[in-house]
Protein backbone atom coordinates (compact mmCIF):
# COMPACT_ATOMS: atom_id res chain seq x y z
CA UNK A 1 0.00 0.00 0.00
CA UNK A 2 1.11 3.59 -0.54
CA UNK A 3 1.64 5.77 2.51
CA UNK A 4 -1.36 7.99 1.73
CA UNK A 5 -3.65 4.94 1.82
CA UNK A 6 -2.34 3.87 5.21
CA UNK A 7 -2.77 7.38 6.67
CA UNK A 8 -6.30 7.58 5.23
CA UNK A 9 -7.16 4.19 6.73
CA UNK A 10 -5.98 5.45 10.12
CA UNK A 11 -8.38 8.39 9.82
CA UNK A 12 -6.19 11.15 8.37
CA UNK A 13 -3.03 12.98 9.36
CA UNK A 14 -4.27 14.41 12.67
CA UNK A 15 -5.65 11.06 13.87
CA UNK A 16 -2.48 9.28 12.74
CA UNK A 17 -0.33 11.75 14.68
CA UNK A 18 -2.38 11.25 17.86
CA UNK A 19 -2.49 7.47 17.51
CA UNK A 20 1.26 7.13 17.02
CA UNK A 21 2.20 9.96 19.43
CA UNK A 22 4.04 12.02 16.81
CA UNK A 23 3.66 15.53 15.41
CA UNK A 24 1.70 16.26 12.25
CA UNK A 25 4.98 17.41 10.69
CA UNK A 26 6.28 13.84 11.04
CA UNK A 27 3.24 12.52 9.21
CA UNK A 28 3.82 15.08 6.46
CA UNK A 29 7.42 13.88 6.10
CA UNK A 30 6.18 10.29 5.79
CA UNK A 31 4.02 11.33 2.86
CA UNK A 32 6.97 13.03 1.22
CA UNK A 33 9.52 10.28 1.72
CA UNK A 34 7.00 7.46 1.14
CA UNK A 35 8.25 5.73 4.28
CA UNK A 36 6.92 5.06 7.78
CA UNK A 37 9.55 4.14 10.40
CA UNK A 38 9.37 0.46 11.31
CA UNK A 39 8.82 1.18 15.03
CA UNK A 40 5.30 2.37 14.16
CA UNK A 41 4.29 -0.71 12.16
CA UNK A 42 2.92 -2.78 15.09
CA UNK A 43 0.56 0.02 16.18
CA UNK A 44 -0.62 0.56 12.61
CA UNK A 45 -1.20 -3.16 12.07
CA UNK A 46 -3.22 -3.33 15.29
CA UNK A 47 -5.32 -0.31 14.33
CA UNK A 48 -5.97 -1.16 10.69
CA UNK A 49 -5.77 -4.94 10.31
CA UNK A 50 -3.04 -4.63 7.71
CA UNK A 51 -0.29 -7.25 7.46
CA UNK A 52 3.45 -6.93 7.43
CA UNK A 53 3.50 -7.57 3.70
CA UNK A 54 1.62 -4.33 3.15
CA UNK A 55 4.63 -2.37 4.44
CA UNK A 56 7.37 -4.09 2.47
CA UNK A 57 8.17 -2.60 -0.91
CA UNK A 58 8.51 -5.13 -3.72
CA UNK A 59 11.03 -4.49 -6.49
CA UNK A 60 9.35 -3.67 -9.81
CA UNK A 61 9.48 -6.29 -12.51
CA UNK A 62 12.14 -5.71 -15.07
CA UNK A 63 11.01 -4.68 -18.51
CA UNK A 64 12.86 -4.74 -21.75
CA UNK A 65 12.05 -1.14 -22.65
CA UNK A 66 14.75 1.41 -21.85
CA UNK A 67 13.82 3.90 -19.12
CA UNK A 68 14.46 7.60 -19.81
CA UNK A 69 17.33 9.21 -17.92
CA UNK A 70 15.72 11.14 -15.03
CA UNK A 71 18.62 13.61 -15.04
CA UNK A 72 17.96 14.71 -18.62
CA UNK A 73 15.58 17.68 -18.71
CA UNK A 74 12.79 17.87 -21.29
CA UNK A 75 13.38 20.00 -24.36
CA UNK A 76 13.58 23.67 -23.42
CA UNK A 77 13.82 23.07 -19.67
CA UNK A 78 16.75 24.63 -17.85
CA UNK A 79 15.65 24.37 -14.20
CA UNK A 80 13.55 22.21 -11.91
CA UNK A 81 11.67 22.17 -8.63
CA UNK A 82 12.26 18.76 -7.03
CA UNK A 83 9.94 17.68 -4.22
CA UNK A 84 10.85 15.32 -1.42
CA UNK A 85 8.28 12.79 -2.65
CA UNK A 86 10.30 12.39 -5.86
CA UNK A 87 8.13 14.45 -8.20
CA UNK A 88 9.90 16.92 -10.49
CA UNK A 89 8.50 20.14 -11.93
CA UNK A 90 10.60 21.07 -14.96
CA UNK A 91 10.66 24.61 -16.34
CA UNK A 92 12.79 27.53 -17.40
CA UNK A 93 15.09 29.20 -14.91
CA UNK A 94 15.46 32.94 -14.45
CA UNK A 95 17.21 35.12 -11.94
CA UNK A 96 20.38 33.68 -10.44
CA UNK A 97 21.85 30.28 -11.29
CA UNK A 98 21.98 28.00 -8.27
CA UNK A 99 25.29 27.02 -6.71
CA UNK A 100 23.96 25.54 -3.48
CA UNK A 101 20.39 24.70 -4.49
CA UNK A 102 17.94 26.32 -2.04
CA UNK A 103 15.68 23.94 -0.14
CA UNK A 104 12.55 25.01 1.70
CA UNK A 105 8.85 24.58 2.27
CA UNK A 106 6.89 25.07 -0.96
CA UNK A 107 3.85 27.27 -0.37
CA UNK A 108 1.45 29.22 -2.57
CA UNK A 109 0.45 32.88 -2.55
CA UNK A 110 -2.91 33.93 -3.99
CA UNK A 111 -2.27 37.68 -4.28
CA UNK A 112 -2.91 39.40 -7.61
CA UNK A 113 -0.41 42.20 -6.99
CA UNK A 114 2.59 42.99 -4.85
CA UNK A 115 5.07 40.27 -5.78
CA UNK A 116 7.97 42.56 -4.87
CA UNK A 117 6.62 43.18 -1.36
CA UNK A 118 5.89 39.46 -1.03
CA UNK A 119 9.40 38.36 -1.99
CA UNK A 120 10.99 40.79 0.49
CA UNK A 121 8.62 39.94 3.37
CA UNK A 122 10.90 38.41 6.04
CA UNK A 123 8.06 36.06 7.02
CA UNK A 124 8.83 34.06 3.85
CA UNK A 125 12.25 32.99 5.11
CA UNK A 126 12.65 29.25 4.60
CA UNK A 127 9.98 29.09 1.88
CA UNK A 128 9.74 28.74 -1.90
CA UNK A 129 6.75 30.71 -3.17
CA UNK A 130 4.39 29.45 -5.86
CA UNK A 131 2.46 32.42 -7.26
CA UNK A 132 -1.04 31.44 -8.34
CA UNK A 133 -1.43 34.66 -10.35
CA UNK A 134 0.19 34.00 -13.74
CA UNK A 135 1.47 37.48 -14.65
CA UNK A 136 4.41 37.88 -12.28
CA UNK A 137 7.02 40.46 -13.30
CA UNK A 138 4.84 42.47 -15.64
CA UNK A 139 5.25 45.72 -13.69
CA UNK A 140 8.97 45.29 -12.97
CA UNK A 141 10.49 46.35 -9.67
CA UNK A 142 11.40 49.64 -8.01
CA UNK A 143 13.35 50.73 -4.92
CA UNK A 144 10.23 51.85 -3.00
CA UNK A 145 8.15 48.67 -2.94
CA UNK A 146 10.47 46.56 -0.82
CA UNK A 147 9.78 45.43 2.73
CA UNK A 148 13.37 44.54 3.71
CA UNK A 149 16.85 45.13 2.36
CA UNK A 150 17.01 41.71 0.71
CA UNK A 151 14.75 38.96 -0.59
CA UNK A 152 13.64 36.65 2.20
CA UNK A 153 12.08 33.84 0.14
CA UNK A 154 14.34 31.03 -1.04
CA UNK A 155 12.95 31.15 -4.57
CA UNK A 156 9.78 31.52 -6.62
CA UNK A 157 7.76 29.44 -9.06
CA UNK A 158 5.56 31.05 -11.74
CA UNK A 159 3.49 29.94 -14.69
CA UNK A 160 4.44 32.34 -17.47
CA UNK A 161 7.83 33.63 -18.56
CA UNK A 162 8.84 37.02 -17.21
CA UNK A 163 8.00 39.77 -19.71
CA UNK A 164 9.43 43.25 -20.17
CA UNK A 165 7.98 45.52 -17.46
CA UNK A 166 5.20 47.93 -18.36
CA UNK A 167 4.66 50.41 -15.53
CA UNK A 168 5.65 54.03 -15.04
CA UNK A 169 7.24 53.23 -11.66
CA UNK A 170 9.37 50.33 -12.94
CA UNK A 171 13.08 50.91 -12.43
CA UNK A 172 14.36 47.39 -13.16
CA UNK A 173 13.40 44.08 -14.77
CA UNK A 174 12.37 41.39 -12.26
CA UNK A 175 14.96 39.00 -13.73
CA UNK A 176 17.77 41.54 -13.26
CA UNK A 177 16.69 42.27 -9.70
CA UNK A 178 16.57 38.59 -8.79
CA UNK A 179 19.97 38.07 -10.40
CA UNK A 180 21.45 40.89 -8.29
CA UNK A 181 19.82 39.44 -5.18
CA UNK A 182 21.11 35.91 -5.88
CA UNK A 183 17.55 34.51 -5.99
CA UNK A 184 16.32 31.80 -8.37
CA UNK A 185 13.01 31.67 -10.21
CA UNK A 186 11.32 28.91 -12.20
CA UNK A 187 8.76 29.59 -14.96
CA UNK A 188 6.75 27.35 -17.24
CA UNK A 189 5.29 25.30 -14.38
CA UNK A 190 1.65 24.23 -14.10
CA UNK A 191 1.10 26.29 -10.97
CA UNK A 192 -2.57 25.29 -10.75
CA UNK A 193 -1.57 21.64 -10.40
CA UNK A 194 1.19 22.47 -7.92
CA UNK A 195 -1.21 24.59 -5.86
CA UNK A 196 -3.75 21.75 -5.82
CA UNK A 197 -0.97 19.41 -4.66
CA UNK A 198 -0.17 21.75 -1.76
CA UNK A 199 -3.85 22.31 -0.96
CA UNK A 200 -4.65 18.61 -0.79
CA UNK A 201 -1.44 17.21 0.67
CA UNK A 202 0.02 20.04 2.70
CA UNK A 203 3.09 22.15 1.99
CA UNK A 204 5.87 19.84 0.72
CA UNK A 205 9.60 20.29 1.00
CA UNK A 206 11.22 21.18 -2.31
CA UNK A 207 14.52 22.24 -3.79
CA UNK A 208 15.13 24.62 -6.71
CA UNK A 209 17.89 23.79 -9.15
CA UNK A 210 18.99 26.08 -12.00
CA UNK A 211 22.56 24.95 -12.76
CA UNK A 212 24.75 27.05 -15.02
CA UNK A 213 26.11 23.90 -16.68
CA UNK A 214 22.66 22.39 -17.22
CA UNK A 215 23.51 19.19 -15.32
CA UNK A 216 21.10 17.65 -12.81
CA UNK A 217 21.39 14.89 -10.21
CA UNK A 218 17.73 14.28 -9.45
CA UNK A 219 18.33 11.46 -6.96
CA UNK A 220 20.66 13.66 -4.92
CA UNK A 221 18.17 16.54 -5.03
CA UNK A 222 15.35 14.29 -3.81
CA UNK A 223 17.53 13.06 -0.96
CA UNK A 224 18.49 16.62 -0.01
CA UNK A 225 14.85 17.71 0.02
CA UNK A 226 13.79 14.69 2.07
CA UNK A 227 16.53 15.36 4.62
CA UNK A 228 15.41 18.93 5.31
CA UNK A 229 13.77 19.00 8.77
CA UNK A 230 10.92 21.38 7.91
CA UNK A 231 9.78 24.60 9.56
CA UNK A 232 8.26 22.97 12.63
CA UNK A 233 10.69 23.53 15.50
CA UNK A 234 12.75 26.04 13.49
CA UNK A 235 13.54 29.52 14.86
CA UNK A 236 14.12 31.85 11.89
CA UNK A 237 13.38 35.19 13.58
CA UNK A 238 17.00 35.59 14.66
CA UNK A 239 18.09 35.24 11.03
CA UNK A 240 15.95 38.12 9.72
CA UNK A 241 15.87 40.46 12.73
CA UNK A 242 17.98 43.57 13.11
CA UNK A 243 21.05 43.20 15.30
CA UNK A 244 21.06 46.66 16.92
CA UNK A 245 18.29 49.07 17.99
CA UNK A 246 17.47 51.90 15.60
CA UNK A 247 14.94 54.71 15.19
CA UNK A 248 12.35 54.92 12.40
CA UNK A 249 10.42 58.01 11.26
CA UNK A 250 9.39 57.21 7.66
CA UNK A 251 5.59 57.25 7.24
CA UNK A 252 3.24 56.04 4.50
CA UNK A 253 3.67 56.60 0.77
CA UNK A 254 1.36 58.95 -1.11
CA UNK A 255 1.31 60.14 -4.69
CA UNK A 256 3.00 62.32 -5.88
CA UNK A 257 5.22 63.19 -2.91
CA UNK A 258 6.35 59.66 -1.94
CA UNK A 259 7.08 58.71 1.66
CA UNK A 260 6.19 61.15 4.42
CA UNK A 261 8.15 61.76 7.63
CA UNK A 262 6.86 61.75 11.19
CA UNK A 263 8.19 65.02 12.64
CA UNK A 264 5.78 65.53 15.55
CA UNK A 265 5.11 62.19 17.27
CA UNK A 266 2.72 62.12 20.23
CA UNK A 267 3.62 58.67 21.57
CA UNK A 268 6.63 56.36 21.67
CA UNK A 269 6.48 52.69 20.69
CA UNK A 270 9.16 50.02 20.83
CA UNK A 271 8.77 47.59 17.93
CA UNK A 272 10.30 44.15 18.52
CA UNK A 273 11.67 43.02 15.17
CA UNK A 274 10.98 39.33 14.56
CA UNK A 275 11.11 40.07 10.83
CA UNK A 276 9.28 43.39 10.59
CA UNK A 277 8.10 44.72 7.25
CA UNK A 278 8.91 48.35 6.56
CA UNK A 279 5.31 49.31 5.89
CA UNK A 280 4.36 48.18 9.39
CA UNK A 281 6.84 50.66 10.80
CA UNK A 282 5.51 53.31 8.40
CA UNK A 283 1.96 52.70 9.64
CA UNK A 284 3.10 53.09 13.24
CA UNK A 285 4.83 56.36 12.37
CA UNK A 286 1.76 57.58 10.47
CA UNK A 287 -0.40 56.80 13.53
CA UNK A 288 1.63 59.30 15.56
CA UNK A 289 4.38 57.16 17.03
CA UNK A 290 8.06 57.75 17.48
CA UNK A 291 9.33 54.28 16.63
CA UNK A 292 12.31 52.53 18.21
CA UNK A 293 13.08 49.11 16.71
CA UNK A 294 14.87 46.48 18.81
CA UNK A 295 16.15 42.97 17.92
CA UNK A 296 14.04 39.86 18.37
CA UNK A 297 16.31 38.72 21.20
CA UNK A 298 15.83 41.90 23.27
CA UNK A 299 14.80 41.09 26.84
CA UNK A 300 12.20 42.99 28.85
CA UNK A 301 14.79 45.17 30.57
CA UNK A 302 16.18 46.28 27.21
CA UNK A 303 12.71 46.90 25.79
CA UNK A 304 11.46 48.86 28.80
CA UNK A 305 14.70 50.85 29.10
CA UNK A 306 13.44 52.98 26.19
CA UNK A 307 10.43 53.99 28.35
CA UNK A 308 7.85 53.25 25.66
CA UNK A 309 4.17 54.13 25.82
CA UNK A 310 3.48 50.81 24.07
CA UNK A 311 5.24 47.77 22.63
CA UNK A 312 4.61 46.35 19.18
CA UNK A 313 5.36 42.69 18.32
CA UNK A 314 6.10 42.28 14.62
CA UNK A 315 5.56 39.60 12.02
CA UNK A 316 8.27 37.05 11.29
CA UNK A 317 9.08 33.55 10.01
CA UNK A 318 9.47 30.11 11.55
CA UNK A 319 7.86 28.20 14.38
CA UNK A 320 6.49 30.48 17.14
CA UNK A 321 7.15 27.77 19.72
CA UNK A 322 10.86 27.87 18.86
CA UNK A 323 11.06 31.67 18.86
CA UNK A 324 9.01 31.75 22.03
CA UNK A 325 11.84 30.17 24.02
CA UNK A 326 13.42 33.62 24.36
CA UNK A 327 10.57 35.90 23.21
CA UNK A 328 7.80 34.74 25.57
CA UNK A 329 9.62 35.57 28.85
CA UNK A 330 10.33 39.08 27.54
CA UNK A 331 6.68 39.59 26.52
CA UNK A 332 5.42 38.29 29.88
CA UNK A 333 7.64 40.76 31.73
CA UNK A 334 6.37 43.64 29.56
CA UNK A 335 2.79 42.58 30.32
CA UNK A 336 3.62 42.47 34.02
CA UNK A 337 4.90 46.04 33.79
CA UNK A 338 1.48 47.13 32.50
CA UNK A 339 2.75 48.37 29.14
CA UNK A 340 0.15 48.03 26.33
CA UNK A 341 1.01 45.55 23.56
CA UNK A 342 -0.13 45.14 19.96
CA UNK A 343 1.07 42.12 17.95
CA UNK A 344 0.59 40.86 14.41
CA UNK A 345 1.39 37.56 12.68
CA UNK A 346 4.28 35.93 14.59
CA UNK A 347 3.84 38.64 17.22
CA UNK A 348 0.21 37.52 17.62
CA UNK A 349 1.29 33.91 18.13
CA UNK A 350 3.98 34.88 20.63
CA UNK A 351 1.55 37.05 22.60
CA UNK A 352 -0.89 34.13 22.74
CA UNK A 353 1.88 31.91 24.13
CA UNK A 354 2.83 34.56 26.68
CA UNK A 355 -0.82 34.62 27.84
CA UNK A 356 -0.87 30.83 28.24
CA UNK A 357 -2.01 29.62 24.81
CA UNK A 358 -0.45 27.22 22.33
CA UNK A 359 0.25 27.26 18.60
CA UNK A 360 0.22 24.57 15.91
CA UNK A 361 1.25 24.17 12.29
CA UNK A 362 -1.36 24.59 9.58
CA UNK A 363 -1.39 22.08 6.74
CA UNK A 364 -1.11 24.72 4.01
CA UNK A 365 -1.16 28.13 5.68
CA UNK A 366 -2.76 31.40 4.59
CA UNK A 367 -0.82 33.50 2.10
CA UNK A 368 -2.22 36.22 -0.09
CA UNK A 369 -3.95 39.59 -0.09
CA UNK A 370 -7.52 38.31 -0.35
CA UNK A 371 -8.16 36.49 2.93
CA UNK A 372 -11.60 37.08 4.57
CA UNK A 373 -11.62 37.58 8.34
CA UNK A 374 -14.56 38.35 10.61
CA UNK A 375 -14.17 40.74 13.52
CA UNK A 376 -16.34 39.11 16.18
CA UNK A 377 -16.52 42.32 18.20
CA UNK A 378 -18.29 44.20 15.39
CA UNK A 379 -19.53 41.43 13.08
CA UNK A 380 -17.80 43.08 10.15
CA UNK A 381 -15.81 41.15 7.55
CA UNK A 382 -12.46 42.50 6.41
CA UNK A 383 -10.41 41.35 3.43
CA UNK A 384 -6.89 40.98 4.75
CA UNK A 385 -3.31 40.35 3.71
CA UNK A 386 -1.81 37.24 5.32
CA UNK A 387 1.36 35.18 5.37
CA UNK A 388 1.56 32.48 8.02
CA UNK A 389 1.94 28.73 8.34
CA UNK A 390 1.21 28.44 12.07
CA UNK A 391 -1.87 29.42 14.08
CA UNK A 392 -3.04 29.95 17.64
CA UNK A 393 -5.05 27.11 19.17
CA UNK A 394 -8.14 29.00 20.35
CA UNK A 395 -9.14 26.14 22.67
CA UNK A 396 -5.87 26.54 24.59
CA UNK A 397 -6.46 30.19 25.53
CA UNK A 398 -7.09 30.75 29.24
CA UNK A 399 -9.95 32.66 30.85
CA UNK A 400 -9.62 36.38 30.33
CA UNK A 401 -8.28 36.05 26.79
CA UNK A 402 -10.97 36.62 24.19
CA UNK A 403 -11.05 35.44 20.58
CA UNK A 404 -11.76 38.59 18.54
CA UNK A 405 -11.27 37.45 14.91
CA UNK A 406 -11.68 34.24 12.92
CA UNK A 407 -10.77 33.14 9.41
CA UNK A 408 -13.76 32.65 7.14
CA UNK A 409 -11.74 30.14 5.11
CA UNK A 410 -11.15 27.53 7.80
CA UNK A 411 -12.36 28.99 11.10
CA UNK A 412 -8.86 29.28 12.55
CA UNK A 413 -7.98 31.99 15.04
CA UNK A 414 -7.16 35.42 13.61
CA UNK A 415 -7.15 37.65 16.68
CA UNK A 416 -7.21 37.82 20.48
CA UNK A 417 -7.50 40.43 23.21
CA UNK A 418 -6.86 40.52 26.93
CA UNK A 419 -8.31 43.77 28.33
CA UNK A 420 -7.00 43.12 31.84
CA UNK A 421 -3.44 43.12 30.53
CA UNK A 422 -4.01 45.87 27.93
CA UNK A 423 -3.03 43.87 24.88
CA UNK A 424 -4.45 42.61 21.62
CA UNK A 425 -3.16 41.01 18.44
CA UNK A 426 -4.20 39.78 15.00
CA UNK A 427 -2.87 37.01 12.80
CA UNK A 428 -2.99 39.00 9.56
CA UNK A 429 -1.10 42.05 8.23
CA UNK A 430 -3.07 45.28 8.76
CA UNK A 431 -0.32 47.34 7.11
CA UNK A 432 -1.57 45.92 3.77
CA UNK A 433 1.66 45.74 1.83
CA UNK A 434 0.57 44.27 -0.45
CA UNK A 435 -3.17 44.15 0.05
CA UNK A 436 -6.35 46.05 0.94
CA UNK A 437 -6.42 48.68 3.65
CA UNK A 438 -9.53 47.35 5.46
CA UNK A 439 -7.57 46.82 8.68
CA UNK A 440 -5.55 50.04 8.92
CA UNK A 441 -7.86 51.06 11.79
CA UNK A 442 -6.02 48.64 14.10
CA UNK A 443 -3.11 51.06 14.41
CA UNK A 444 -5.59 53.65 15.66
CA UNK A 445 -6.97 51.04 18.06
CA UNK A 446 -3.45 50.67 19.48
CA UNK A 447 -3.25 54.42 20.02
CA UNK A 448 -6.64 54.37 21.79
CA UNK A 449 -5.50 51.48 24.00
CA UNK A 450 -2.43 53.44 25.10
CA UNK A 451 -4.32 56.69 25.71
CA UNK A 452 -7.13 54.96 27.61
CA UNK A 453 -6.45 55.10 31.38
CA UNK A 454 -5.46 51.78 32.91
CA UNK A 455 -8.20 50.24 35.06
Amino acid sequence: MIIDDIIDRLGGADTTARLLNVGTEAVRKWRQTRQIPTRHWPAIIAATGLTLDDFIARPPQETSSAMPDPNTPPDGATAALVLADGSVQWGRGFGAHTIACPVGEVCFNTGLTGYQETLTDPSYAGQIITFTFPHIGNVGVNPEDIEATSIAARGLVVKQDITEPSNWRAAQHLHAWLLAQGTTGLSGVDTRALTARIRDGGAPTGILCFPADGKFDIAALIAQAAAWPGLEGMDLAKDVSCTQPYNWDEAEWAWPTGFARQTAPRLHVVAVDYGAKRNILRCLAAAGFRVTVVPATANAEQILSHKPDGVFLSNGPGDPAATGVYAVPAIQAVLAAGTPIFGICLGHQLLAQALGGRTYKLARGHRGANQPVQDLTTGKVEITSQNHGFAVDAASLPDGVTVTHISLFDGSNEGIACPAKRCFSVQYHPEASPGPTDSHHLFRRFVDLIERPAV
